[in-house]
Formats: structure tokens, sequence, C-alpha cells
């Protein structure tokens, strides 16, 4: 079940083509809103509105897709007046009068809600640091690594934002470490920062210790703060594709640090486990959510496939295969690759559906709302086309 080099070759070009002829075309020039500036991604199945509101971190995200389009595609003028639009109407509007960001916004960047996690700044940081590559602003670069340091500092000061839960049963979160982990990857890599990698190490660590379990073969969601298992439901809740984006992130890294084989092991781990956790033996794909008791889940859409943990196995199963030639691994990203885009993709209007019935049938038709939008799906098929063809595919 290796892939050969002709197959190889098939699937760069399967993802650019996808990408630059298919995805991107849905979202862009359409989505950007000449009016007030950024972009209007709530959109039904044929690219329709169905909202005119933002959601702050789409903006960042869609900013930092068209900034890098111009870095690592083509320097083309109208990506990077869009991803400005994105920029500027996230300076302007995305920051409440104490520095943090808000969550929501109206169309004319009116605030409706601000959560209490900052994860709206971790895509301000990569869109605003790619963006500062593609273009030579200064200012951009300056905010990219001010609000990366911010991020650090809420991610590391108990207190600093109000809390969600009280102390009664502390826990902590795989997202942190994971999506801060990812941050400094994308800093690094454009503009460049001298704390990253301390702090990717750091964070890989976190994961490793408190997160990863050998002894039940899984990657928890969230543990208490001595990395022990909480033994309720919200604590014995997995989120496989979650886990699996985080198992290409620390892949990621091992391939940074020249194939790092502890890193690969640890990633490779990570992927095994929740691959065995989430696919779905009867219909196919990513279930959601599971127990790690196998008990009964809370969230009643536990058993539904949505679109982004099929993004994150797609890469993390290619990555795994890329760095260690496992056969294991071209098997499962024949898989979910064939799975996602006979199930997700739109064969008539283009991009995906979001969200799909446990049988893989349509569950609605929106392409964009408050939590998808241009990211997860086009990132995936320009990670891809990219690594294939830096191994020259």
């Amino acid at each position: 079940m290796s892939y050969t080099s002709e197959e190889l070759k098939d699937l760069s070009i399967f993802y650019k083509n996808q990408l630059l002829n298919d995805t991107i075309p849905f979202w862009f020039p359409r989505s950007i809103d000449e009016e007030y500036g950024g972009y209007l991604f709530m959109r039904d199945l044929d690219g329709s509105l169905i909202d005119d509101d933002k959601a702050v971190w789409i903006q960042g995200r869609g900013a930092w897709l068209l900034s890098t389009l111009c870095n690592t595609v083509e320097p083309r003028k109208d990506w990077l007046d869009g991803a400005k639009s994105g920029i500027d109407f996230l300076n302007k509007y995305g920051f409440d009068t104490d520095g943090q960001m808000f969550f929501h916004l109206t169309r004319d960047g009116q605030p409706i809600r601000k959560r209490r996690y900052y994860f709206s700044e971790t895509f301000a940081v990569i869109a605003n640091a790619a963006y500062a590559k593609a273009s030579g602003d200064e200012q951009a670069a300056e905010r990219a690594r001010y609000l990366f340091g911010k991020c650090i500092e809420y991610s590391t000061t108990p207190g600093l934002l109000p809390a969600k839960f009280t102390g009664n049963r502390p826990a902590k979160g795989i997202g942190v470490p994971m999506i801060m982990m990812n941050t400094a990857q994308q800093l690094r890599e454009t503009i460049g920062d001298p704390r990253c990698d301390e702090w990717i190490t750091k964070w890989i660590e976190e994961i490793k210790y408190d997160f990863v379990k050998e002894d039940i073969k899984c990657v928890m969601e969230q543990v208490a703060p001595d990395g022990s298992i909480i033994d309720h439901i919200d604590g014995r809740t997995l989120n496989p594709g979650h886990a699996i984006e985080g198992a290409w992130f620390i892949l990621h890294e091992a391939k940074y640090r020249n194939n790092d084989p502890e890193l690969i092991e640890l990633g490779c781990k990570m992927l095994d486990y929740m691959w065995e956790r989430g696919w779905d033996k009867e219909h196919g794909g990513i279930l959601y959510f599971n127990d790690v008791y196998d008990k009964p889940v809370q969230e009643y859409w536990q058993d539904m496939k949505f679109w982004w943990p099929h993004n994150e196995t797609i890469i993390a199963t290619l990555l795994a295969y890329t760095l260690t030639g496992d056969e294991k691994y071209a098997r499962w990203h024949k898989l979910v690759h064939n799975y996602s885009y006979e199930k997700f993709y739109d064969k008539e209007n283009g991009e995906w559906f979001g969200y799909l019935h446990r049988d893989g049938s349509v569950a609605q038709t929106a392409k964009g709302n408050m939590f998808k939008g241009p990211f997860h799906l086009p990132r995936q098929e320009w990670y891809c086309a990219q690594l294939l063809q830096s191994l020259g595919y």
C-alpha cells in the first residue's frame, strides 16, 4: 500500500490544483468586504451570504492564508491587497480597550462578543507575521512579536484572563500548548523570533508528559494540572481530530529539526493512538468525540463528521509517511483522503461542506460560519502540496 513516485506526483498536482482552482476561488475575491474591510466568510453552499457578522479569529486566518500564498506560491497583488484588508480591519476593530481581542464583530466592526481565551490573538500573530514577510511592513512584524509575547503572558499568568470555571476541579487543555506551538512555528518561519525554539520545546514536553498516555494509548483533550486524568465526563472526553492536529505539529517540528527521531516517534505515537480511537470502522471518517474509557459521551454531536479533523488527518498521515516510509501511513492517508474528497467535497459548487452525519450524508450546507472559513481546508491543500514539492514531487 505504499505510494509510488507517480502517485505522489499526482497527489502534489491534485492538492495544488484543488487549492488554486477550487478552494481559493470559492472564497476570493468575493469575500473581501470592499466597504468596511476584512472578510465576509459566512456563506452557504453556493457562496451566497448567510450572515455578514465577522469572527475575529477567522479574519486573522484569512489574512494569514492570502499572505502565505504570496510568500510561497506567487507574489500576486490581489492576494497581498486582500491580506492588507484583513490586517487593517483587525487592527482597527479587533482589540478592546484592555488590549485583549474580541471574538465576534458586526460587519462594520462593532463588538458583539469577547471570549475568555486568546486564540483570536494567536491567529493575529500568524497573520501579521505572514503579512510582514509578504509586504515588508515592519509595523506588522512588531505587532506579531508583541502579540506573541502577550499570548505567552496569557498562557503563563494565572488570573490574567477571566476564569471560566471555579477552582474546585482545576484542569488544563491540550489546545494551549498545541496552538501556541504552531503559532511559534509560523512566526519563526516567516519573520523569526528568538523565543520560538525554547518555547516550542516546552510546549512539546508538556504535551508529551501530561497529555500522551502510553499505558492506555490515547492523547487526552484535558487533564488535571499534574497531568492526571479527571474521571468525570468532561475530563474523559477525547477529540481525536484535535490530537491528530497536535501530532502533525510535532511531526512538522521533527522535520524542521533535521528529522529528529524522538519527535517523529512522539508524533507518530499520537497519530497511531488517535487513529485507532477516532477512525469510524463502520462508515469511515473521523468521529468527533469519544470517551477515554468507552463510556457514553455528553456531546450530542459526538458521532458526526466535521470537516477539520479530516484536514488535519490528511496532513498528519502524509507527513508521517514521508518521514518514516511506513506503508501503514500511506494506507491511512488513502483512506482519509478518499473519504474526505468523496463525502465533504462539493463537486458542484466547490469547497467542502463542514458537517456530515455519521453515515456521511450532509447535515447542513454552510461552507462558512463563526467557526468554518478558508483555513483548515486550504491549509491542508497548501501544506500537502508544499510538502510533496519539497520532496521533488
